[in-house]
């Protein structure tokens, strides 16, 4: 399976701390070899970084690293394939327009037998069951509420049935957004874990690397991150229940 990473925040943050130790999963601590991408909102545009080669190998991985991009919602992905070849326009995350705003979609998971007719402006361009699922979800939602972007209530409700619709045909953990929420939903394995106010020093498990937040950090500023593995040693995490679809805006639960 594939590995996720996801950050939500109050304010721009960089990910550069978090991510480390993800990409070492990439090829290092972990058998995920078969691609990797990142996607930063800033305002109304996404800063989108894809690449098939191994994370622990990529030029561009090392660039993220060592560039802090500042951003208030992230999404990235680690590829393992299990449809779909080894290709750059088979790497998550994908990004498309909908309501004049971008969205951008990770999946970790394999779905049997997910065909479904895609017969609008919702088409993949690679070969994968994920994208397969992300044109879905698009055509769903503007069949479903036109080119009005529904209150948001609305908005999760007709999410949280089609996760679970698509659910059916196997392993469905996936991150959403369009830049002021992110939408996560488990199957198997997501964990979440909000830095705030006091914070302390957090240390990486898939790398000898530690940081004190509250050494870069305001009393204000708060930080959600969600994962397929806790990414920390010191630091708690909470699990997912399968099924569940959760919703997180300016760094809190919702």
């Amino acid at each position: 399976m594939c590995q996720l990473l996801a950050m939500n925040c109050n304010v721009p943050t960089d990910i550069v701390f978090s991510f480390t130790g993800f990409a070492m999963r990439g090829g290092h601590t972990d058998t995920h070899h078969d691609g990797w991408g990142i996607a930063f909102f800033e305002g109304a545009g996404v800063r989108h970084f894809v690449d098939h080669q191994a994370a622990i190998a990529s030029p561009i991985a090392e660039l993220i690293k060592r560039y802090p991009i500042k951003s208030t919602n992230v999404i990235a992905h680690i590829r393992k394939a299990t449809q779909g070849q080894v290709a750059l326009e088979n790497c998550h995350p994908f990004v498309r327009e909908l309501w004049g705003q971008y969205w951008v979609f990770a999946h970790n998971g394999d779905l049997k037998e997910f065909h479904p007719l895609l017969n609008g402006a919702f088409r993949p361009v690679g070969t994968t069951d994920s994208e397969r699922a992300f044109c879905y979800i698009l055509q769903q939602l503007r069949a479903r509420f036109g080119e009005q972007r529904p209150p948001l209530a609305e908005l999760r409700s007709v999410l949280s049935g089609l996760a679970h619709e698509i659910a059916t045909h196997g392993t469905f953990n996936m991150l959403l957004s369009s830049g002021g929420e992110l939408f996560a939903h488990c199957s198997t394995h997501l964990f979440y874990l909000v830095r705030q106010h006091p914070f302390d020093t957090a240390k990486l498990s898939d790398e000898d690397v530690s940081v004190d937040f509250s050494q870069v950090t305001t009393p204000d500023d708060r930080v959600a991150i969600i994962v397929t593995q806790p990414l920390t040693t010191n630091e708690r995490w909470t699990a997912f229940q399968p099924g569940e679809l959760k919703l997180f805006i300016d760094g809190c639960l919702r």
